[in-house]
């Protein structure tokens, strides 16, 4: 006999409608919220990319990466020129420019309708970008440079607002640390992030970025320990209480790969589980090295969740042909 459910109702905090939920993204003319997820695919015009997967040094091999991420339901493709780390060489203003100017052309001609992101911290890299037809700018060091927020409304582009801990570029975190006022180092983190994510979102408008156009990111392990990372995807729904799109980039990272005991190569389930759980608790757009499987994922969230409908809902319907399997 089945298990007895006397005694066991749905409650109040189950209820679809008190999930976290931001406003929409808007880009080239496209929406992007809770009930249609964003994948951000991620494309590196580097050789020294932390993982060997993504490393596209001839425009040849970006480009069919490029064909291959629309292909897999990429919504957003974000090319970067340097790599996050201060492992590798030393990339000025004209190299990085060099790297990403002949993709992005190229992208914008075979796909005018797809969103593009740069990855960059330096403002005259977003200025010449911008000539093609920019739609965001992932500035993932927190406005290290102050001119790029203003260069990002010029040029009509949005903006990812980050968390660092106030780290400049490449630096990676040593012995970091988060407390304040209230003690709590497990919670001073989160804090630290919500007030610098809230400012800089505030910073971004008032520069003339409209605020539908503005993404906050956590940011997780830039400036972070892998014990403050996994506080932060705990508290996803914090940073979506904030009241802009929330960008989560967990793709294959070290808290994935610390928490598992994995090199960057085997940590695609363990990305997976954490894009599941951000996008449960609100987070809208991903940036992701696996575009089809983390379109899945997030898709198969958003439908849970009750934001988006299911493909097809034949199975035991009148008339229906249930499916097999």
């Amino acid at each position: 006999m089945p298990p007895s459910t006397a005694g066991h109702h749905p409650t109040a905090g189950h209820d679809a409608s008190q999930f976290p939920r931001t406003p929409p993204l808007q880009l080239r003319g496209q929406r992007f919220a809770a009930d249609r997820p964003a994948v951000m695919a991620i494309i590196n015009r580097t050789p020294d990319s932390f993982w060997g997967g993504n490393r596209h040094t001839e425009l040849d091999s970006a480009l069919e990466a490029l064909r291959e991420a629309v292909e897999a339901g990429a919504d957003i493709v974000d090319v970067g020129g340097v790599r996050a780390g201060q492992e590798g060489e030393v990339v000025d203003a004209d190299e990085e420019l060099r790297r990403v100017m002949p993709f992005l052309e190229a992208a914008r001609g075979e796909f005018p309708d797809l969103a593009l992101s740069l990855d960059t911290w330096r403002s005259e890299v977003a200025q010449e970008a911008g000539a093609i037809g920019l739609d965001l700018v992932n500035d993932t060091w927190a406005g290290h440079d102050p001119e790029l927020v203003r260069v990002a409304a010029e040029i009509g582009a949005g903006v990812v607002v980050s968390h660092t801990g106030g780290l400049p570029p490449r630096t990676d975190p040593v012995a970091v640390r988060y407390a304040d006022e209230q003690g709590d180092d497990a919670l001073a983190v989160v804090r630290d992030v919500l007030r610098v994510l809230a400012a800089g979102a505030a910073a971004a408008v008032e520069a003339g970025v409209p605020a539908e156009r503005v993404l906050v990111d956590p940011t997780l392990d830039f400036g972070k320990t892998t014990r403050h990372s996994l506080t932060l995807l705990r508290h996803t729904g914090d940073v979506a209480d904030l009241g802009f799109p929330v960008l989560q980039a967990l793709s294959r990272k070290d808290f994935v790969g610390e928490s598992l005991g994995l090199e960057p190569d085997d940590r695609l389930e363990g990305t997976l589980a954490a894009t599941a759980v951000a996008a449960w608790l609100g987070a809208t757009v991903f940036r992701a090295h696996d575009v089809r499987a983390t379109r899945r994922v997030v898709d198969m969230v958003a439908t849970i969740r009750g934001d988006r409908s299911p493909v097809l809902s034949v199975r035991g319907e009148p008339n229906g042909d249930a499916p097999t399997g």
